[in-house]
């Protein structure tokens, strides 16, 4: 890890916009502050706190994150149009993300204009917001499905109209890793300003595509925590982030706060996270087998990638059919108790029969099968 070159990245995390616009979610605004400040608590670069022209009350909204005297940049989302833009300028925003869908597919369905049309309404959206003082992101939407030659002009025109970032929205998820390496190593080759991503996980790649774009050459990595968002969500900021640590040595962020950033995201948004969730499940550092806890209880390097405290989870030993001697030794020591090898024969049998038949070993169930053996009540 000490000589592992770090990757030129920056993550904006879209919970606040995208995540939100999940089927049936829908945040207060203090909840948006509170994960707002949770971001803020990790080291994210930039927040996307909203979409100011959905309504008044979403552009107060982003107006008190902007004030909320956050270490994040903030940022939010308009279309090629000057209404928007000039509801962006607002809320005191430090970076407006301008977008338009480029892809022949969108421009025919949803505009019925040419792709040159377009594109020159969307630099007078730039223009606009540039002259107000706002950094711009100029973003492709469907930009996967989009002609490449097309985004390199638009990305270069965007960047002669000061635009300090260009976009690419995997608006759909269609791409993979490879495509992902291919598109992003082709639009940063002339590229002269910073390329931003944004990966959904309809195939369920969104987040490799991210951590495979910083790869290639990708700065600005869009996240949301938990992965939510629109029908199958974006890239996990906690996948993301973990990744970005072991693997391409960004070590900046303060992983401590993903999990507890994790509860919260998942309360306020009604959706729970699957136990068998990377980083952040119940799961996640839970161990039953009894070949790897023997290993474990030795090194927990043996069946643990990275320590549970780094992202402030905590290693939890299982009981139930996979169980081993050890195991069961261990977890009785942490009640008090010592067991003779008899004692511990008939608790693994009782532990092994009631997981074969489903049942929850819990604590209590385990004093009581403890007790029974030791002839105790």
């Amino acid at each position: 890890m000490k000589n592992m070159k770090s990757l030129d990245i920056e993550i904006c995390d879209v919970t606040l916009r995208d995540g939100e616009q999940t089927p049936g979610v829908s945040f207060t605004c203090q909840e948006k502050l509170d994960i707002a400040r949770g971001l803020d608590a990790i080291g994210v670069e930039v927040i996307e706190a909203g979409f100011p022209s959905v309504s008044d009350s979403e552009k107060e909204c982003i107006k008190r994150i902007s004030r909320a005297g956050l270490n994040a940049r903030i940022c939010c989302l308009s279309r090629s149009i000057i209404s928007d833009v000039d509801a962006a300028i607002g809320c005191d925003v430090d970076l407006v993300s301008i977008f338009f869908a480029t892809s022949d597919l969108h421009i025919k369905v949803k505009y019925k204009k040419t792709r040159e049309e377009m594109l020159a309404q969307a630099l007078e959206a730039v223009d606009h917001a540039v002259d107000h003082g706002l950094q711009v992101r100029f973003s492709a939407e469907d930009g996967s499905r989009t002609d490449v030659s097309f985004l390199k002009e638009m990305f270069r025109q965007g960047y002669d109209h000061k635009a300090t970032y260009s976009s690419l929205a995997d608006t759909v998820g269609c791409l993979t890793p490879l495509q992902t390496a291919d598109v992003v190593r082709e639009l940063t080759k002339d590229l002269r300003n910073r390329l931003c991503v944004h990966f959904h996980n309809d195939m369920g790649m969104a987040t490799a595509n991210a951590f495979t774009a910083a790869e290639c050459g990708a700065f600005q990595l869009h996240t949301t925590v938990n992965g939510i968002g629109e029908r199958a969500g974006n890239a996990s900021l906690e996948e993301l982030l973990v990744a970005l640590r072991m693997k391409g040595g960004v070590d900046r962020y303060d992983l401590t706060h993903l999990r507890d950033l994790s509860g919260m995201v998942s309360r306020y948004s009604g959706l729970s996270v699957s136990r068998t969730k990377a980083v952040v499940g119940d799961n996640a550092f839970s161990h039953e087998s009894g070949i790897h806890i023997a290993a474990l209880l030795v090194d927990s390097n043996t069946y643990e990638y990275f320590p549970p405290k780094m992202v402030g989870g905590e290693q939890r030993f299982v009981l139930g059919k996979h169980t081993g001697r050890r195991a069961l030794e261990h977890i009785a020591r942490t009640f008090g108790c010592e067991l003779d090898d008899s004692q511990i024969d008939r608790v693994l049998h009782d532990v092994k029969e009631r997981g074969e038949g489903k049942c929850a070993i819990t604590s209590n169930v385990l004093k009581e099968l403890i007790r029974n053996a030791r002839g105790t009540k």
